[in-house]
């Protein structure tokens, strides 16, 4: 699997652009201070992002390319982060240790999600904040991005249960128009969740 990735992350562009996405960037004032988690971060454009805002930040992702090009772009605005090949089914998120953790089109398949899901739960300090925003079934009838098997894309109910344990303070499945380089362009159909840990 993550050969597709590497040839995506090796092209010459950056697959999903340089800039933040942007539901992250409207809610990235409600993470507490501390070090955030970044799962499948890709090519870092969001955990470059939370660096620039003073966190310490690791990016998890399978593509050892697509970190290479996160420290590169880091690099480029003068910041650091830390990044980690791994496949999320296999990467240990240490308990109570995270003041964020953001999974930004973090599309796994449904065992493996829930799975990480409750141990994101469990990985958040007292107070640490969830941000997620993902592609849901109706995002199959655009083709604007995502992935193609409807078992990946995610619903607000499903998330609320994977996530049980956290408060929910905004979850809402919505339309928007996502522009994020050349694989996410266009009306979309997508869910996202500002969560915390009580």
């Amino acid at each position: 699997m993550s050969s597709m990735w590497d040839d995506r992350y090796s092209a010459q562009s950056y697959a999903y652009g340089t800039e933040p996405n942007d539901f992250l960037k409207s809610v990235a004032g409600r993470i507490p201070a501390g070090p955030v988690l970044c799962l499948a971060e890709g090519q870092g454009r969001n955990a470059v992002y939370l660096a620039s805002l003073g966190h310490d930040v690791l990016a998890v992702d399978q593509s050892s390319v697509g970190l290479d090009r996160a420290r590169e772009l880091a690099a480029s605005r003068g910041l650091m982060i830390a990044t980690e090949v791994a496949d999320l089914s296999n990467f240990i998120i240490e308990p109570g240790r995270w003041s964020g953790i953001i999974a930004i089109f973090a599309h796994l398949p449904p065992a493996l999600r829930s799975r990480v899901f409750a141990a994101a739960v469990r990985g958040l300090a007292r107070g640490g904040a969830f941000v997620l925003e993902a592609y849901r079934p109706k995002q199959l009838e655009y083709d604007t991005g995502g992935p193609k098997d409807v078992s990946m894309l995610m619903s607000l109910a499903a998330l609320r249960a994977e996530l049980a344990g956290l408060r929910i303070e905004h979850g809402v499945e919505t339309e928007r128009e996502v522009h994020e380089g050349e694989y996410h362009h266009g009306h979309s159909a997508v869910v996202q969740i500002l969560a915390f840990k009580p």
